[in-house]
Order: structure tokens, then sequence, then C-alpha cells
């Protein structure tokens, strides 16, 4: 329970018609889940107008409305609050109402196109090791300690991540990691959270179906380093000219790192072999488990990050170099027969090209790179034909697949990529719907020695199609296949 004029605390209100000292028991944005006695709080969305809700809501027993658009009539014993942005209004109070839990822990938010989830989650795990009880909020999972909760989203909704960061709180936890997504930023999810730094680790084509152009995208990603507050810190990768953009007008303290750009942070890297990375950062050579490029910039931001959160530097480097790569993350199976199958996220043009880069450095001699990857249905479309001239450029092989349809038809996505392949290189490709069928014929197609390059799902164990998803899971798929043709 609380006091209504408790959770309109620093709410940009235009005006209110009724009682503010109602008592709420919970705040609701969904019209489906009002009970009686809560605040509704009527958000224009992308699908939906929960003003439309309004007269609804209150015969289910609300008792107060938050709203942009005030009803042309008034119901009596309801309180009305009209406000300038009703999605900003529900993160301000959802933070009251947890009594303000991110202001009570070091929170850091951590976004860009690729190397979120990785960041973040290294950063918990280094954190724990440090000896400290930490949160994390990722695409993957989240964390409170080392107990794992199920994640829905990116970033959640105002409530739900209120919530975790309560619980957070009443577990001990003193610092807390999570992902910012460009979609978070915009829709206010993020609204009323005190963060203790930002960090910025890349912007690449991704998300154009929602933002439209590119240009609206990185302003999304900078709308969170303007709302950072003076005594916060912002750490962005300078090696990506938008770096610098991030920062223009965030009142927080600048910082920066890079591999080749002057910066703050700098690191160097030494090798890069499929057992890991050696950098040179501060002067001193350290092994990580980690590989590829795109994984020493997100060990160079994590180490930034501990370094300004006032971590020891030398103990920092020392806990990182045990760390694990996160699950779905250039992750590796060899088979009997020494074919090395690596699963992956990457579903954006950039991260594809980052990884296959990678396995292009690693290769030793003649062996094949075989890449299985798909592009989601109902998302960006224009990246499509990007990501399998991509494939087919920097592959020996390409298979086309299906990844995530949704309501759309797999094989009028995998048409779309194909239009993107060089007519020099198409003989090198196979378009094969089914997931699983695409799997096990890079499987067959492979000598010992070769790469599979499985890419797009990562950690996701399933295949949505048609509004369900179904239980599929790249890197059990693969240890099936092996097993299946004894190789």
């Amino acid at each position: 329970m609380a006091i209504l004029k408790d959770l309109l605390y620093k709410v940009s209100i235009e005006s209110v018609a009724g009682n503010t000292a109602t008592e709420i028991k919970e705040i609701v944005f969904d019209s489906r889940l009002v009970n009686s006695g809560d605040v509704f709080v009527a958000i224009n969305g992308t699908q939906v107008d929960g003003h439309e809700y309004i007269e609804q809501v209150i015969t289910k027993g609300v008792v107060a409305i938050v709203c942009e658009n005030l009803p042309a009539a008034l119901q009596p014993n309801i309180t009305y609050i009209q406000v300038h942005n009703s999605a900003q209004a529900l993160g301000v109070m959802a933070s009251n109402f947890y009594q303000n839990p991110s202001a009570k822990l070091k929170l850091v938010g951590v976004t860009g196109t690729n190397g979120k989830t990785s960041t973040v989650t290294i950063l918990q795990r280094l954190f724990i090791k440090l000896g400290y009880h930490v949160g994390l909020i990722s695409t993957v999972e989240n964390r409170i300690n080392e107990a794992v909760y199920p994640s829905t989203h990116t970033t959640p909704d105002p409530i739900q991540l209120n919530k975790i960061l309560a619980d957070m709180v009443v577990k001990k936890c003193t610092h807390a990691f999570m992902e910012v997504s460009s979609h978070a930023a915009v829709q206010q999810r993020i609204a009323g959270l005190h963060f203790a730094g930002g960090v910025f680790t890349n912007i690449t084509h991704d998300h154009l179906d929602y933002h439209k152009t590119f240009d609206e995208y990185i302003r999304a990603k900078k709308l969170f380093f303007d709302g950072l507050p003076s005594e916060a810190f912002s750490l962005v990768n300078v090696d990506d000219k938008r770096g610098t953009v991030m920062q223009q007008n965030t009142k927080a303290s600048k910082h920066s790192f890079a591999l080749k750009s002057p910066a703050e942070f700098k690191a160097k890297m030494k090798s890069n072999t499929f057992h890991g990375l050696e950098l040179e950062i501060g002067n001193k050579d350290i092994w990580f488990k980690q590989i590829g490029s795109f994984n020493a910039y997100n060990l160079l931001g994590v180490y930034a990050t501990a370094v300004l959160l006032g971590e020891d530097n030398e103990e920092v480097l020392m806990q990182l170099s045990n760390i694990e790569t996160a699950k779905g993350r250039f992750d590796q199976i060899r088979s009997s027969t020494g074919i090395v199958a690596i699963i992956d996220y990457a579903h954006t043009p950039d991260a594809l090209q980052n990884v296959l880069d990678t396995i292009t450095d690693l290769r030793e001699g003649i062996e094949k790179v075989i890449t299985v990857v798909g592009c989601g249905g109902n998302r960006d479309t224009t990246k499509r034909p990007i990501m399998a001239g991509i494939a087919a450029k920097l592959s020996d092989r390409v298979i086309l697949t299906a990844d995530n349809p949704r309501n759309e038809v797999p094989e009028e996505i995998i048409a779309e990529m194909e239009k993107g392949v060089a007519i020099t290189q198409k003989k090198k490709v196979l378009s094969i719907a089914d997931r699983k069928e695409a799997i096990k014929t890079a499987c067959t197609l492979a000598n010992p020695g070769d790469i599979i390059l499985v890419a797009g799902k990562g950690h996701e164990d399933y295949q949505e199609i048609k509004g369900v998803k179904h239980h599929f899971d790249d890197k059990e798929t693969v240890l099936t296949i092996f097993q299946l043709l004894g190789i």
C-alpha cells in the first residue's frame, strides 16, 4: 500500500482533480490486470492507447487515473492526475512505490548495439569475485547474486524493473548491472532510476523496424546519457565515432576506452587464439578466456567500469582473467573428430562480421568455415541482404535458414537474404528453411578441423513461429547431431 501523493513525488503534473491522499494498492498500466484500489496509468503505446480503457478500468474499481488527456466527463470519487508524459510518470511512480531502490545501489547501465549482454554479465561475475552482492538485468537472464530469474525483455517494464531492484536491495546487493535497450530509453522504462554510471559499447545497424532511421536509433541511445546525473560517470568506446556523440549533453563525468584511438583506458591485443586473448592493459600483459576483438572491447569496458567504481586495477585484472564468456557468445563445441562448432548470438550485420572476422583470424590452415544464419521475422528487413552478403563473403559455405520467423514465412525471409549474395558467391550458398536440417547439413559438409558457425540465436532456447515458442537450442542441436552422425 502507498499514498498517491507520495507516488507522485517528482512526477511532472499538469493538473489534479480529486484527493491525492488516496491509498493505492498497486500501480497498473495494463487494463487487463487492474484490481480494486489500484491506480491506472494510461500510456499511449506503440500498439494500444491506454486512454481508451479509462472507463473500463473505473468499473473494475481503480481509485485513481494518471493520464496525458483527461476524459470529457470526470467520475466522482476518482482522482485524476494529468501529466505531460504518462510513460515517464509510470517510471517515477514505480520507483517511488518501491522506495527508490536504484538510489540504494551502484547501478550501471550498458547500452549499444552489440556487447551489452557480455559486458553486464562479465561485470556481475567480476564484482561477485571481488566480494560483493551483485544484481544483473540482461537479455539472457536476471540474477540476484547466484539466483537466476527468467528474462523476457532486454529492459523490463518500470514496475517489474523496480521490483527486481528492490529485491536486490533486500538481498543486500551493493551493485547492479543492467542492459539499457534503445526501446527502453524511448519508452521511458528507465525513468525514475538513479544510475551511478552509463557505458556505451558501439552502435551499428539494428532495430530500424522500430526507430525507422539510423539517426533516430542513435538519438534513442543518446537519451540514456542525456539523463545521467552529474555525480554519475559516462564511459564510451571512442573507436566508434558515435562514442563522443553520446556524451555531448550529459551532465555525468566523461571517460573513454579504445583499442585504436587515444583514450583514457587503452588496451593492445597481443594474441588471439581459440583458447583466449592476451591483452596489454596498463603496461601489463593479461590472458583472458574470451576470444576475439569484440571481446577485447567488452573486457576493456568492464575493466574501465570497475576502476571508475573505485576498484583496484590490479585486483580487477587478476579476477577478470578467470571469468568465462557469456552463454551463447562464441560458445565452442568440439566434435570427437575435431570439427569446431561456434554458437553465437550475432544477429546484426556488425556482430556477424565481427564473429566471422575473428574466425578468419583464428584459422590456421585450409580448414573451411561453414556458416548457418537466418534473420528474424517482423523485425528490421533492411539488414537481411546485408547479413547474407557478409556470410557469403567471409565463409566457404553458407546455409540460410529460419531464425524466429514469428509471423512471417521463413522462405520469404530467406529470399530477401539471398538478394544480398553476390553472383560470384551464389554457388556456395544453400537455403534450408528448417533450422535443424540446416545445422545437420552444415555438420555433414564439415571435415575434421573445419569450423561451423551457427549464428543468430546464441542463448535462446526456442524458435518463435506464428506466435508460438517451440523449444529449440542451437548448442543442444549441434551436440545431438554430432552424436547422431558419429563425427
